[in-house]
């Protein structure tokens, strides 16, 4: 929410104010554009303390640095003390001004591989793995989109769902509701162009941002794991009928399960989100889970996959199966090795990033 009403801190009023954000500064709080002017100012010295008064105020454009270098230099001048409050995903890409533009922190590698299974249909995994530099970030880009009903949705958020997201306004600033509308907008796309009553996939999607920052959105039952020193922990949880069966029945849907079968809406998708489907469509969405973190130095790995991985391993067993194996692509390959030697026979993809 903007406005020019003064900053409850710091109102230099050609700033447009942001008080959906705010940090707080040794007790005095201010809106992002105003910290980032603040910022800006410590580190271009406008407002050293061995500036004096006299010296300041010789450029008259300088009357609200003025009143900055009297507020901090009664406070010191450690940047180390704020404190961030915000809306959820609100900022977490770029935290600081002067992160944007810094090269990766933790080095990092990636490796895939996907099999057709032996079921009765043509291969509907569909897989993205690419390092780009966008902006001045180092983003590792990954995916796996697992069709079902047929190719075309999954191919089609292949080509188009990264492009989507990263182009969406906002994105840098609030990604978790930048990647909701991209994901909407995709979703409507499908629906119109590709498949408008049958025909779907699942979407697990990971940005890895300087290394160090992971956003993971997802539609569906494939799903996302880190492996920290030796234990497994999930990214995302499958989106299961079951689970999700007030969301099913809020829209006007329902749950049921044949024996020997699986939970299906409306008896007929094992599952409560997916892009397309758009004869179920009334009755699940494909608005995505999305959590953003950081990668700290006890992440060793990555794993995304496809549910033809996940229904004959748990997580650890996967995050165990990769421990000791050297290289990403090795690993992906030992993956899907494993899951074939325990009966799946599903299509079956993954994708492994190494730190």
């Amino acid at each position: 929410m903007h406005s020019l009403a003064t900053c409850p801190s710091f109102p230099p009023r050609t700033l447009a104010h942001d008080v959906s954000e705010t940090y707080t500064y040794t007790s005095i709080i201010y809106c992002l554009p105003c910290f980032r002017f603040f910022l800006s100012l410590k580190n271009s010295h406008c407002y050293s303390s061995t500036s004096s008064e006299s010296e300041l105020s010789k450029d008259k454009g300088m009357h609200q640095t003025d009143m900055m270098k009297k507020r901090i230099s009664r406070r010191g001048s450690d940047l180390d003390s704020f404190e961030r409050k915000e809306l959820p995903h609100k900022g977490m890409v770029t935290r600081y001004p002067n992160e944007k533009n810094n090269p990766s922190t933790r080095h990092f590698i990636h490796g895939y591989h996907l099999i057709q299974g032996q079921m009765n249909h043509g291969m509907e995994d569909y897989i993205f793995a690419q390092r780009r530099n966008l902006d001045g970030y180092d983003l590792g880009l990954y995916a796996i989109f697992d069709g079902h009903s047929g190719h075309e949705v999954a191919k089609y958020l292949r080509n188009h769902l990264f492009e989507n997201i990263l182009s969406e306004p906002g994105f840098w600033e609030n990604p978790g509701q930048a990647i909701k509308k991209a994901c909407k907008a995709t979703d409507d796309e499908i629906l119109e162009n590709i498949a408008d009553s049958r025909g779907g996939s699942t979407a697990v999607a990971a940005i890895l941002v300087n290394g160090v920052k992971l956003l993971v959105a997802n539609v569906g039952d494939s799903r996302a794991i880190s492996c920290n020193k030796g234990r497994a922990k999930p990214l995302t949880l499958d989106h299961d009928p079951e689970k999700e069966k007030a969301l099913v029945e809020s829209r006007g849907g329902f749950v049921s399960k044949r024996p020997g079968n699986v939970p299906r809406v409306d008896g007929q998708l094992a599952m409560t989100r997916a892009f397309g489907d758009g004869k179920l469509k009334e009755h699940i969405t494909a608005e995505p889970d999305v959590t953003i973190q950081k990668i700290d130095e006890d992440t060793e790995f990555i794993i995304l996959a496809s549910d033809g991985l996940w229904k004959v391993m748990t997580n650890q067993e996967a995050c165990d199966c990769i421990k000791n194996v050297d290289g990403a692509e090795k690993a992906a390959k030992k993956l899907v090795k494993e899951a074939i030697s325990l009966g799946s026979c599903d299509d079956i993809s993954s994708i492994v990033i190494m730190f």
